[in-house]
């Protein structure tokens, strides 16, 4: 055998073992991470994925600069017209790879946007913005280290730039104040408002914010990060609706779909924000992306497919079991965050303070080592992520493998003598997980398994590859 064969066989048993041990042995409660179904898997890796298509708007007309691209470019129109019908808006911005990149293009597209008309005068940044403070569960690529850098004025005296946080309640930090924040909107004046955050367990108050802000001149532009509540749009809530102007956000954490990001929003020439929406398409292609990773937009599309037919039945799935599994480790004595009187919860997510037990760290990598993974979380009245108190969770992929209320409840128990009593639970987690192999809210697999089939036959350039991956499938039984 020669070294490359050998070192390549190493990795394949690696990567077998980790797919076994995270599909069929441990229990993920990561909130930012999801299993796609078959399909879009399988569409991720098909032909597409080593193509380009590159395309902007010129002079009035979608130009593209490739050729072959006739399936591609009907396949984004499709997922556009399925987003547009998840999201009830006309505006699908769709090639941004990742969340923090769709943040990154409407950041610069803003400050393109309040540099029109300047003429000869050198442009500005943003003069300034209020979002969720890190500390407060803020999303890391809403803040001035992420895809605010170098785009918000600078204060001279401090050298911090003009960013100003929600301030939350005295009696649960993870609500606004929102007469506190009508007040720092009347002082701040600021161009941009971002809700949102990765800490999330509680609703956003745009209809309050859009209420303050709706007659304000110039009326800052208000914009969600929904990265980690997308796949619950509408149940959880609809920002568009409310009086958001832009949507951002991640394609596969409780959304269905492989690791992409996505822009929406309603902007025409009635809202006065044509200009901003043409700024955003500019900033997606040439200004951030090149190939935007089509083999992932195909899968998209499937995925699009499932969110909008199995969507509000999965949407109350995922609210009903966060709530019910931060009710059972309350009932176990594990300090749940947010307030039981509002179920702990609205969104996938659930909290816990474990600061007695260990650092959030430690306790962590215990549960990690009992095959149920998690992570670690500063909470607010923590100093800073080392040494937190927390530990942060979602519901979403288990219950898209089939975990209901009372199977979060069986799981809190696990957890909590794993995380109380330092007792070993692996083996026991191990059998419980077996309860919860097969994925729902998508086709069945005897129905999947043959179109897969199908699409990965047609991807080898060679019938005789195509043959000889069978027969090798075939002996692997």
């Amino acid at each position: 055998m020669t070294e490359f064969q050998s070192d390549i066989e190493k990795l394949i048993k690696k990567t077998e073992k980790n797919n076994i041990w995270r599909q069929r042995e441990c229990i993920n409660l990561i909130p930012s991470e999801s299993t796609p179904s078959l399909l879009v898997r399988m569409c991720s890796i098909a032909d597409a994925s080593g193509r380009y298509a590159e395309h902007r708007l010129m002079k009035g007309n979608e130009v593209y600069f490739y050729q072959g691209i006739d399936f591609i470019r009907d396949v984004e129109e499709d997922v556009r017209k399925e987003m547009q019908a998840y999201f009830n808006c006309t505006n699908v911005e769709l090639r941004p790879i990742s969340g923090q990149m769709a943040n990154d293009i409407v950041f610069k597209a803003m400050v393109k946007f309040i540099n029109r008309g300047r003429g000869t005068k050198l442009s500005r940044r943003m003069r300034s913005v209020i979002n969720n403070d890190l500390k407060m569960g803020g999303h890391l690529s809403d803040q001035p280290m992420g895809a605010l850098f170098n785009l918000v004025e600078e204060n001279p005296e401090t050298g911090k730039e003009y960013v100003y946080h929600f301030p939350g309640q005295k009696d649960n930090p993870y609500k606004t104040d929102t007469s506190k924040l009508a007040a720092l909107i009347e002082t701040a004046k600021p161009e941009l408002i971002i809700f949102g955050k990765s800490m999330f367990i509680y609703k956003e108050p745009v209809k309050e914010v859009y209420k303050i802000v709706k007659n304000m001149n110039p009326k800052p532009i208000l914009m969600y990060d929904m990265a980690h509540t997308i796949g619950l749009y509408g149940a959880f809530q609809e920002p568009l609706a409310d009086g958001v102007d832009v949507v951002t956000g991640s394609t596969h954490k409780t959304f269905f779909g492989p690791q992409r990001g996505v822009i929406v929003s309603n902007m025409d020439e009635n809202s006065g924000l044509d200009k901003l929406w043409t700024e955003i398409k500019s900033r997606a292609l040439p200004g951030s992306t090149s190939n935007h990773h089509l083999g992932t937009l195909l899968g998209l599309l499937v995925a699009s497919y499932e969110m909008n037919y199995f969507k509000k039945k999965f949407q109350t799935q995922v609210i009903a079991n966060a709530r019910a599994f931060a009710n059972a480790l309350n009932d176990r004595g594990v300090t749940v965050e947010g307030d039981a009187t509002d179920g702990f919860t609205e969104t996938h997510q659930v909290l816990i303070r474990v600061r007695k037990y260990g650092l959030g760290e430690e306790i962590a990598l215990r549960l990690e080592k009992n095959n149920i993974i998690t992570n670690y979380q500063a909470l607010p009245d923590d100093d800073s992520f080392v040494g937190s108190s927390g530990i942060r969770m979602g519901v979403q992929e288990m219950t898209r493998f089939g975990m209901k209320e009372q199977d979060f409840e069986e799981l809190a128990g696990y957890m909590a003598e794993c995380i109380q009593k330092k007792r070993k639970v692996a083996e026991q987690v191990k059998l419980f997980r077996q309860r919860f192999e097969t994925m729902q809210y998508c086709l069945p697999i005897e129905k999947a398994a043959p179109l897969a089939a199908r699409v990965l036959a047609s991807s080898f350039s060679d019938s005789k590859d195509a043959q000889i991956f069978a027969k090798a499938m075939v002996a692997k039984g």
